[in-house]
């Protein structure tokens, strides 16, 4: 046993041991970041022009800064990436994380000197909660694993630019570094299909203990080792036992990771985002990932239902309920005010708050009203291939308004590895699974406006061909898994199992 890991218990129970503190006064610790943020904030050029001066209260908050998103702050994050000084926060950031934008084109999020270390001990410390509980840090002596972006950052009128993943590849700490994979070359390769390739060179020969990424490109790594070796993972990584995920419902995904590694093991998952590290789990039984609500980010929600109203309900932590779809709002170190990060949540405990991330408050389908969202389709899918041998690679759904003949239908296009035996029988499943959830699709079933699903089969690596066909492949990027339009499921028709 090395040194590090005989000192990684007794230091994972002292650091557990104080985040509980503040999780266990979860309203005193959100009102102390909420004072923080608004007396650190009042003189910079935002905090002016909302009056931060005179806010005192909660309320006198939500009255001065509305609710918004990139677009909304845009002309402050402008005159921030021209290279102003104390525009949303004191001073200029550290870094601007770059992230795909919607109507603005590339995004430029503020990493600040505040903000940073809340990104790289949230990570530290989702691994030590899972050495206190399991009293076992055997795997820091193994090799680490980090399926990223490239750590290659430009220079943006002196801050410096790149994705989130390639700017916390700074950060890795000493003591970690020569466990660390792959290495720092290989991790610069912007070509996904090469950079994987290379990775499965470094690591094939290595004892592997942990290894994170976004499910759907770590699944890809895993088929090429088993396509190169002829073992599953746990063959070649016997001292592989807990796999460190974030950005989309593993539950699609686990079936056929399970099948690719050879045996079950530990899942950690975490609720990173440019804008935060919002959560990250904290215990391998109980639901839900651990709210930071002593990271710099002062948390709002607003039913997602009311969303789109005119005047919804705003409300802070202290007033959240169990069960209830939330857009979740942050006011952060950062200087983002009153932002919709465009995801929704839903609290599966108070006491600590615990969250899971339920859909992205922009994916869904009403195209008849039916407000099908995120987790309904994906408790639809998992209610379907429990207990059995089917596994799913990739899928997403989308409306079919103007069908060629009959009824409209939801189309769900789905990558299987191992497909049903009757996919007709596979559908009604799932469609049965959608109707017991939804009052309003079984409504439109019922009322004949609606059919129930179809299911398209797409090819095996159709996804991946989609996303390079659209110039997304590799790193951060995933495909949405709901859609209220055409414009994916038009382009996946081309990518069709025959």
């Amino acid at each position: 046993m090395s040194i590090k890991s005989v000192f990684a218990i007794p230091f994972a129970k002292v650091v557990t041991k104080r985040i509980f503190k503040w999780a266990n006064a979860p309203h005193k610790t959100q009102d102390k970041v909420f004072k923080k943020l608004i007396s650190k904030a009042k003189n910079t050029a935002f905090g002016k022009d909302h009056d931060f001066e005179n806010i005192v209260t909660y309320d006198d908050f939500k009255k001065r800064v509305k609710v918004t998103d990139y677009e909304g702050l845009k002309t402050y994050v402008d005159r921030v990436v021209a290279g102003e000084a104390d525009v949303l926060w004191v001073g200029k950031p550290l870094y601007f994380a770059k992230t795909s934008g919607t109507t603005s084109g590339a995004k430029y999020i503020p990493i600040t000197k505040d903000s940073m270390p809340s990104h790289i001990k949230a990570a530290r410390n989702a691994l030590l909660f899972y050495i206190a509980e399991k009293n076992d840090a055997s795997f820091v002596n193994g090799k680490m694993i980090f399926l990223q972006g490239s750590p290659v950052l430009e220079d943006k009128n002196g801050v410096k630019l790149g994705r989130l993943s390639g700017i916390a590849a700074h950060y890795v700490p000493q003591y970690l570094l020569k466990n660390r994979l792959p290495s720092w070359e290989t991790n610069c390769i912007e070509d996904w299909d090469t950079k994987v390739n290379a990775v499965v060179e470094e690591t094939i020969n290595e004892d592997m203990s942990v290894i994170s990424g976004i499910p759907s490109w770590v699944q890809m790594y895993f088929e090429k080792l088993i396509e190169k070796t002829g073992k599953s993972v746990s063959e070649l990584f016997p001292n592989f036992n807990f796999f460190v995920y974030g950005g989309v419902n593993f539950e699609p995904y686990k079936n056929k990771f399970e099948s690719l590694i050879g045996k079950k093991i530990d899942y950690i998952e975490l609720y990173p985002a440019s804008e935060g590290f919002i959560a990250y789990q904290d215990s391998q039984t109980e639901k839900g990932m651990l709210l930071q609500l002593k990271s710099g980010i002062f948390y709002e929600f607003i039913p997602a239902t009311e969303f789109l109203d005119e005047n919804p309900t705003r409300i802070s932590l202290k007033d959240v309920k169990i069960g209830v779809n939330y857009a979740i709002i942050l006011n952060t170190t950062a200087g983002l005010w009153g932002y919709n990060i465009g995801d929704t949540v839903e609290f599966t405990s108070i006491k600590p708050y615990r969250i899971k991330v339920t859909g992205r408050i922009k994916h869904f389908i009403s195209a008849f009203g039916e407000h099908v969202i995120g987790k309904e389709v994906e408790k639809a899918l998992n209610d379907s291939i429990l207990n059995t041998l089917i596994n799913i690679s990739e899928f997403t759904v989308a409306p079919q308004v103007n069908p060629t003949s009959g009824l409209p239908y939801h189309e769900w296009f789905i990558e299987f590895e191992n497909e049903p035996e009757n996919l007709e029988d596979f559908a009604t499943k799932v469609d049965a699974s959608m109707q017991a959830q939804n009052i309003y699709y079984l409504d439109l079933i019922e009322g004949k406006v609606l059919r129930p699903l179809i299911i398209r089969k797409v090819k095996k690596g159709g996804f991946h061909e989609y996303m390079k066909s659209i110039g997304k492949f590799g790193g951060q990027n995933k495909i949405p898994q709901l859609s209220d339009n055409r414009k994916i499921a038009d382009v996946l028709q081309g990518f069709l199992k025959e």
